[in-house]
């Protein structure tokens, strides 16, 4: 795919939430503009509409206010060139490795013979391809988060939409995770939207890191990253690099503080 500088773009996009006389604010009226390729990542403190934002554009919420667009094109409803990786892995436990990975081809009624060779690319890629028989209760947490990333993949989505995927891994899977995902990215170069808590994980992935304020959110800061690609685990003892960790937790504070 050709680089589109525009993207993906919202415009004064908002959610409110309505129940009764009540309503929750739970984002107000985000604007940015993502160019296709790069590896943005959303910072914010619990409850600000990290995830809210990542749904609509998505197409699973529908903004109350305000629009967006990819490639032009509205976003109305969830849409075939996306993948999606949640919290959860949400793979099917009857299914196999392999199968979980195909599923999403299956769903669009295509010939998952087609797609089998791509399916064994991302799986060796991510250490699992001798784990393909294998059912979801057999794997650890870490590896079905890797199934559900290379599920998300197996269709060449042109955009990955990622909502803390490795939220409830320990530390040290996680560090895993984050490596992998690098590298896999580096590889395929899609444009990525990643919601995470965690300010070194959100520094060590992306390109550019979006940080929201508490509700009603607003993103109050539009932060590059300065490290070119590809990157080592050994990065984060770069001293930029745990400045620029301390900046952000400043801004989140300041943010929450708003």
């Amino acid at each position: 795919m050709t680089a589109v500088a525009d993207f993906l773009t919202l415009n004064g996009v908002s959610k409110i939430y309505r129940s009764g006389r009540s309503e929750v604010h739970a984002v107000e009226s985000a604007d940015f503009t993502i160019p296709s390729g790069q590896f943005l990542s959303i910072l914010g403190p619990s409850g600000c509409g990290k995830s809210t934002l990542l749904s609509m554009i998505g197409g699973l919420e529908t903004p109350t206010t305000g629009q967006i667009r990819i490639a032009g094109s509205p976003v109305t409803a969830p849409r075939e060139d996306m993948g999606y990786v949640f919290q959860d892995a949400t793979l099917l436990p009857w299914f196999t490795v392999l199968n979980n990975v195909l599923f999403p081809v299956r769903l669009r009624q295509g010939r998952t013979s087609a797609y089998r060779e791509r399916a064994r690319e991302l799986l060796e890629m991510v250490g699992l391809w001798d784990f393909r028989d294998k059912r979801p209760d057999e794997l650890s947490g870490g590896m079905r988060q890797r199934v559900a990333i290379c599920r998300a993949l197996i269709t060449d989505p042109d955009i990955l939409l990622m909502d803390e995927p490795f939220s409830a891994l320990d530390a040290i899977s996680r560090d895993e995770m984050n490596v992998a995902l690098a590298s896999i990215w580096d590889r395929f170069h899609k444009t990525a939207v990643f919601v995470t808590h965690s300010i070194r994980e959100a520094v060590f992935l992306s390109d550019r890191i979006l940080v929201m304020s508490r509700r009603p959110s607003a993103i109050c800061h539009d932060v590059t990253v300065p490290f070119g690609r590809p990157r080592a685990a050994q990065i984060e003892r770069d001293p930029v690099f745990v400045q620029l960790c301390s900046d952000l937790r400043d801004q989140i504070e300041e943010g929450h503080r708003a």
